[in-house]
């Protein structure tokens, strides 16, 4: 099948563009505002684009408080949704008023950051602490519907040092969930994961090998 997406004309029983883009990462995003209420929300519209310097984005659809808060403040952070978090990262998606702290709402523990006044989830064994650096309007046929990109410049990095493994982060022990399209979710476990070496190009620039055990160089 193949389908306009102006006109939205797949014939499915629900639009299956997000379906087709997975797994997505999840940025549960942290904030406070200007009067001083935490607030937390996952982002599914999120990633890394940047390691050199570190920056992360997030978009928000419609402008809700996490956008407002990461503009007002300049600050925000992402703690990291886990298995174990999965149904405290489900609570606080919750749409309340912007006068609920979701920190709260899903029994979580807020925790003080070292850089920003933001506070990350103090049960997540990994966050990242972030300077908004810009925001970008996305085009839309509909203002009713907007989406906002929010760009942060990472500033500082928690990691729990028990989920780090012969000076690597162990990523089967933190078991991150991402989402999926409609409902769904999926979890990165050990059975799962396997690695891929970076192909070497030969000499002459024409070929390339893969080698069968990392060097530990990135390339």
């Amino acid at each position: 099948m193949h389908y306009d997406t102006a006109a939205n004309n797949h014939g499915l029983r629900h639009n299956p563009f997000k379906a087709l883009m997975v797994p997505r990462p999840i940025g549960w995003i942290g904030t406070v505002s200007r009067d001083g209420v935490n607030n937390l929300a996952p982002y599914s519209f999120f990633n890394a684009v940047s390691d050199r310097p570190p920056v992360v984005l997030f978009s928000s659809a419609g402008h809700k408080d996490s956008l407002r808060n990461a503009v007002e403040t300049g600050e925000f952070t992402c703690s990291l949704a886990t298995y174990d978090l999965r149904e405290q990262m489900n609570l606080s998606s919750a749409p309340v008023g912007a006068a609920v702290d979701e920190f709260e709402l899903a029994g979580l523990a807020p925790a003080d950051s070292r850089l920003v006044r933001a506070p990350r989830v103090a049960e997540s064994p990994a966050a990242l602490e972030c300077k908004t650096w810009k925001t970008v309007e996305l085009p839309s046929p509909d203002p009713a519907h907007t989406h906002t990109v929010v760009f942060g410049m990472v500033v500082g990095v928690y990691i729990n040092e028990a989920i780090i493994r012969d000076g690597m982060v162990d990523t089967g022990l933190l078991k991150p969930i991402a989402r999926l399209g409609y409902m769904q979710y999926a979890v990165v476990t050990p059975e799962v994961m396997f690695s891929l070496n970076r192909p070497l190009v030969g000499a002459d620039g024409t070929s390339a090998t893969v080698a069968a055990e990392w060097d530990g160089v990135y390339r």
